[in-house]
């Protein structure tokens, strides 16, 4: 009796998902931006997400000029698919919305070309590339063991070699994205404006300030302070309610 409970519950909320983000999209034809985030908002509570619906919901925000909580969720919804285009492409309009003009300082040598490498694909996306190479290395392998002719043989061994090293390659690739993908915290910030201070302390100097929409990375916490770095390499502490963590 209890497993059917649990399964008519669950039946139930992904109906009421669905109904809600059906009546987000309908909404937000017909204009009413600020209604359809709520039905967009409301599905989120059900524990529902996907690119589609923080895409959707970074529109009505963006529709509505909050520039903060737009880019927060097309963010949002890059981290679910760092490469769906769309997002990418309306992020850019939200951020010309910004006060402040962060420049993007490169990283350089081995660091910079092994994350140019790397960040191809997703850490997802390389398992899966891992595990193409790992069925073509057992292909070559039979290959090598079956067949007896010498120049095949050796054909075979080569593309064993070969594709071993593609395959070490692909592993180190997805640990080393995955490494990446859970170390970084991007936060945006969501006060209007927030002073950035050289020490987690009310008293201490604030060195400069940031504005609704502009995106950070925090590095560590200490009680309601947070302490970020910008994409030019600058950091600060910040009161950790002035800003909202991409990754929950």
């Amino acid at each position: 009796m209890k497993n059917i409970f649990y399964i008519l519950l669950l039946i139930s909320q992904v109906f009421y998902a669905q109904t809600g983000f059906e009546k987000g999209n309908i909404l937000y034809q017909n204009g009413k931006y600020a209604e359809a985030a709520k039905a967009y908002e409301s599905v989120l509570e059900a524990n529902k997400e996907s690119v589609e619906l923080y895409f959707n919901l970074g529109n009505c925000y963006y529709k509505l000029h909050q520039t903060a909580p737009a880019i927060y969720n097309y963010e949002k919804a890059l981290v679910l698919d760092p490469s769906d285009k769309d997002a990418l492409n309306n992020i850019k309009f939200a951020q010309k919305q910004t006060i402040d003009e962060i420049k993007v300082v490169p990283k350089v040598g081995f660091a910079k070309l092994l994350r140019d490498f790397t960040g191809i694909y997703p850490f997802d996306t390389w398992a899966w590339i891992t595990i193409g190479f790992a069925f073509l290395f057992l292909f070559f392998f039979m290959g090598y063991y079956f067949y007896q002719t010498v120049v095949v043989k050796r054909i075979f061994f080569v593309g064993m070699f070969v594709i071993l090293v593609l395959l070490v390659m692909s592993i180190s690739a997805a640990f080393f994205e995955k490494s990446h993908f859970d170390n970084e915290r991007p936060a945006i910030v969501f006060a209007e404006s927030a002073d950035v201070r050289s020490e987690p302390q009310n008293a201490s100097a604030t060195t400069f300030v940031l504005h609704a929409g502009t995106k950070v990375y925090v590095e560590e916490t200490l009680g309601y302070w947070k302490k970020i770095q910008l994409t030019d390499g600058t950091e600060g502490w910040i009161d950790s309610r002035s800003i909202k963590e991409v990754k929950d």
